[in-house]
């Protein structure tokens, strides 16, 4: 069966998931979670890529980023991967591949909805029963876009910089709105179009021709 060609739009955000082999684990110690962390800031800088949210969960990653070229979010995310997994596997003594595959992703064209990942993507520990608050967990973006600790990594999305004329007006308004949490339609919309490599908020269609925006922004697969 033929791979699905991913959805790409230069300087649209995308929610990108990366999952471990079989659901095993990708991250070991501490140490695994700041080489990730460290080659997605050179990776993202060489293939521009803005970053805008993480989670490194034990077997999968979330990333909130916006490509600015046609290709980059496809080698950053390459080049991430095979340079982590490398290091990885000398370090351990292992060999073989810690990812499952292609990574997932869906386009989310949308300040309503980069808002909703921004927030899904940052409470995922919290859903996951890891923490009981979101700045409990070291390996997201919180503690930097809801409580302002400083991050070289991040890039605020236009959606995130409309919650206040202030740096610490827009932090207190996100961080309210993460008290309240994501709600269930808009999680299980963004799984599903994560899933199938849509378009998150997009009208669902019957079958026939497919949108201008599908057409548009229908590429080659990824790898």
């Amino acid at each position: 069966m033929p791979r699905i060609a991913r959805s790409i739009l230069v300087d649209c955000a995308l929610h990108v998931v990366q999952r471990g082999i079989n659901r095993s684990s990708c991250f070991f110690e501490e140490q695994d979670y700041l080489r990730y962390l460290h080659y997605l800031g050179r990776f993202a800088a060489r293939f521009p890529c803005s970053v805008h949210a993480y989670c490194l969960m034990t077997n999968h990653v979330h990333l909130l980023i916006t490509p600015h070229a046609a290709d980059a979010c496809a080698q950053l995310m390459k080049n991430l991967g095979q340079h982590y997994v490398q290091a990885t596997n000398q370090r351990l003594g292992r060999t073989g591949t810690l990812w499952e595959g292609r990574f997932y992703s869906c386009l989310v064209p949308s300040e309503r909805y980069v808002l909703a990942c921004y927030r899904y993507i940052e409470l995922n520990p919290v859903r996951a029963g890891l923490v009981t608050a979101p700045a409990e967990y070291r390996w997201s973006s919180y503690r930097s876009n809801a409580e302002g600790k400083t991050n070289g990594l991040l890039r605020s999305h236009r959606a995130y910089e409309g919650l206040g004329l202030e740096a610490e007006h827009r932090r207190r308004a996100y961080k309210t709105m993460c008290a309240e949490g994501v709600a269930a339609a808009a999680i299980e919309e963004i799984r599903k179009a994560t899933r199938v490599g849509s378009v998150i908020g997009a009208q669902r269609r019957g079958r026939g021709r497919p949108s201008k925006l599908d057409e548009k922004n229908r590429v080659r697969p990824y790898f």
